[in-house]
């Protein structure tokens, strides 16, 4: 079955980085476009970043030029580097696989002021 699993996610003072990895399984991952959502408190959820199955990416204007997502077909991960990073960046993220409607059980980041 299909299968997102993330992690990296912790807890960082504002101005650091932190890189998320999502390992995806029971599909072929090299075909899919993949992307990275987040869930503040209180808040929708939102997409932060895609990429298609070719490399092509996309990120909300809140990230842009701090966060950058990649993938690794050989391995079936996708990744989102985050620099740079601000209190307002604080929820929890999910790996989502939009054409198989599949996301991934979320992993918390927190930062501290």
């Amino acid at each position: 079955q299909v299968q997102l699993v993330e992690s990296g996610g912790g807890l960082v003072q504002s101005g650091g980085s932190l890189r998320l990895s999502c390992a995806a399984s029971g599909f072929a991952f090299s075909t899919y476009a993949m992307a990275w959502y987040r869930q503040a408190p209180g808040k929708q959820r939102e997409l932060v970043a895609s990429i298609t199955f070719k490399g092509y990416t996309n990120y909300a204007e809140s990230v842009k030029g701090r966060f950058t997502i990649s993938r690794d077909n050989a391995k079936n991960m996708v990744n989102l580097q985050m620099n740079s990073l601000k209190p307002e960046d604080t929820a929890v993220y999910y790996c989502h696989c939009p054409s198989r409607d599949a996301w991934g059980q979320g992993t918390l980041v927190t930062v501290s002021s």
